[in-house]
């Protein structure tokens, strides 16, 4: 079994995190999506779509989505139970999962994939030929900073996202978060609650993975 992988990008970040939490250790082999490498003939093969992080299971399946990756080693070692316990705990951690990857994710990668030269003609993952549109990234700092009222709020009265137990909608978040920095949407300094919970996320040993 081997994951795809690099070390500096968000997405498969939150699957390192994910298997950290898990105590699941697999190879990892980098891939350089900055250059290109994922769309070179030689990733192609592995995995057509290009895109990261790739899971490659010992008989020969591919698994190509952050969620689905993580969903795998979920089923496949159940504790600790980072999907949630009980059917309202499960929903409510993949309402938040979603939440964060179409309110800040998506847009994070929208602001940085139409505005960095080096994403010229390449604003989607796994494309060489969609060119940049720059109002684009305009509107995607402003869903994040509305995602991010949204989010203070919900922390306002939860140790983490979904309640007191720390989930992989809270490796989302700070995946997120971090990754939004990174591209210049910072987190204003009055959503005091976000930044006591990034706090608290952000010492786990799993975030250094």
């Amino acid at each position: 079994m081997k994951l795809y992988d690099m070390t500096d990008a968000p997405s498969p970040r939150r699957v390192r995190v994910f298997l950290a939490e898990k105590g699941i250790d697999i190879e990892k082999v980098q891939v350089d999506i900055m250059n290109g490498e994922n769309l070179k003939p030689e990733f192609l093969a592995i995995n057509p779509r290009g895109v990261m992080p790739t899971l490659a299971l010992d008989d020969g399946s591919i698994i190509d989505e952050t969620s689905a990756i993580c969903r795998y080693f979920e089923e496949t070692q159940p504790q600790p139970a980072l999907y949630g316990t009980g059917a309202k705990e499960k929903a409510a951690v993949e309402s938040w999962i979603r939440q964060v990857e179409g309110d800040a994710f998506t847009q994070a990668a929208d602001v940085l994939r139409n505005s960095h030269p080096i994403f010229e003609n390449r604003s989607l993952p796994g494309t060489n030929d969609t060119p940049q549109i720059g109002e684009l990234a305009k509107r995607g700092t402003d869903r994040l900073n509305a995602f991010y009222a949204r989010l203070d709020q919900q922390l306002a009265d939860n140790k983490f996202i979904v309640g007191d137990n720390y989930t992989a909608a809270d490796i989302t978040a700070m995946c997120a978060l971090d990754f939004a920095e990174f591209v210049g949407v910072t987190v204003p300094d009055n959503l005091e609650h976000i930044a006591k919970w990034r706090t608290k996320v952000s010492s786990r040993p799993s975030a250094q993975a």
